[in-house]
């Protein structure tokens, strides 16, 4: 059991994760060394070795924990039926996604050279591919498929654009789901007149 000077090895990693990752963002990655991060966290480069060797372990850790909901998301969705509640679905559970690691995808977006040389660059890039091709359906007409591909892109745009945006961020989310949703809605909606 934990106790207040003994923090269980889950505490200690999710807060190396934390706050290199606010590090991260604040600096950029390149320019944010273990040392720095040791010292936010006031342990010594010691103690943080126990947990990370590097900089980009620490950061393949914090994609790995966003991986997970993305599988899950992914194994569900192939499993439907490609219809609009299921492609509205998957858009629902991807905001959740994203809602709930926006530091990550923030550093993301701000990092993109750094971001493409390190392994979590492919892991974001191959899943989001894989949420794309999920949401078109490849015999639609263009216009309809880039509406669908579009819905899933304009919630990583509206996430980056609407952060500084005064508002509730529950009403951003929602606003943002909202476009997204009319975005496939009207791609069914050009499937069905075609």
């Amino acid at each position: 059991m934990a106790t207040p000077h003994h923090p269980r090895r889950g505490d200690t990693r999710r807060r190396i994760q934390e706050v290199a990752l606010a590090l991260f963002a604040e600096q950029g990655y390149e320019k944010t060394s273990l040392r720095e991060i040791a010292e936010r966290l006031d342990v010594t480069k010691a103690a943080l070795y126990y947990h990370f060797k590097t900089k980009e372990d620490i950061l393949s850790s914090i994609a790995e924990d966003l991986a997970q909901p993305i599988r899950d998301l992914l194994a569900w969705a192939e499993g439907q039926p490609r219809t609009l509640a299921t492609k509205q679905e998957v858009l629902r559970r991807y905001s959740d996604i994203l809602w709930h690691s926006a530091d990550l995808f923030r550093f993301i977006q701000e990092n993109q050279a750094s971001v493409r040389e390190l392994t979590i660059g492919e892991t974001f890039k191959t899943s989001t591919a894989a949420l794309g091709d999920l949401m078109k359906d490849p015999g639609a007409p263009l216009a309809a498929q880039v509406r669908s591909v579009t819905a899933l892109f304009s919630m990583h745009a509206g996430m980056f654009v609407m952060r500084n945006v005064e508002g509730d961020p529950e009403e951003k989310r929602a606003a943002i789901l909202e476009v997204a949703l009319d975005l496939v809605a009207q791609a069914e909606t050009n499937l069905s007149v075609n």
